[in-house]
């Protein structure tokens, strides 16, 4: 029988690194995990500036204003009305006085706004008014919806009107200087007075 050559045995101490069937790569040698890293000592230096902590504030209190004595308000400085003189004689001046209101009337005034006065005979209205009795006549008044007319012996009970127009149209001198200042005090803004220059304007120089 022919003989079989016997393969060589070869020892495993020869064979150097073993070799790992399936992947065929050396095994990688286990690496030791590093532990935790001592800490590195303080550095010395200069040591910095220490802040003193700010003092408590203490609460401040509220101010509470004192009221002072309240100042009473300044009185409204008195405005002088103006006056307007309008020539006519005593048979004319309850005519010119009629042409004012109208004027005043157009130019945008209510007609409660104005009152007339007559020194001689009452305005015909105001003598019809006063056929139903006082009480209606004042009623008108006080009602401030229309022109009031009133004799100068009326004025005073009369209120204040921003325009007041005077038609001096008979009666004595003391009438008419007695009238004059009362319709003054009762026109807020202009007085018109109808009648004779002269006359009117000696009131007028006497104090009105």
């Amino acid at each position: 029988m022919p003989l079989i050559p016997e393969e060589p045995q070869i020892h495993e101490s020869a064979q150097g690194p073993r070799v790992t069937p399936a992947s065929g790569r050396t095994a990688p040698t286990p690496r030791p995990v590093p532990g935790p890293r001592p800490a590195a000592p303080p550095r010395p230096g200069r040591p910095g500036p220490v802040r003193p902590m700010p003092a408590q504030r203490t609460p401040r209190e509220p101010v509470v204003a004192t009221p002072g004595p309240s100042a009473k308000p300044a009185a409204p400085a008195a405005v002088t009305p103006q006056i307007q003189l309008v020539p006519a004689s005593a048979d004319g001046a309850l005519d010119a006085a009629e042409e004012a209101v109208d004027l005043l009337l157009e130019s945008g005034r209510a007609p409660g706004e104005v009152l007339v006065v007559t020194t001689g005979d009452p305005h015909p209205w105001a003598a019809h008014e006063l056929s139903f009795g006082e009480a209606a006549y004042w009623a008108q008044h006080d009602a401030g919806d229309d022109v009031f007319y009133a004799d100068a012996a009326a004025v005073r009970r009369a209120a204040s009107r921003p325009v007041v127009v005077v038609a001096v149209n008979g009666g004595s001198g003391e009438v008419a200087a007695a009238a004059l200042p009362l319709a003054l005090g009762r026109a807020g803004a202009l007085l018109i007075v109808c009648g004779d220059p002269q006359q009117i304007n000696s009131v007028l120089a006497a104090g009105v």
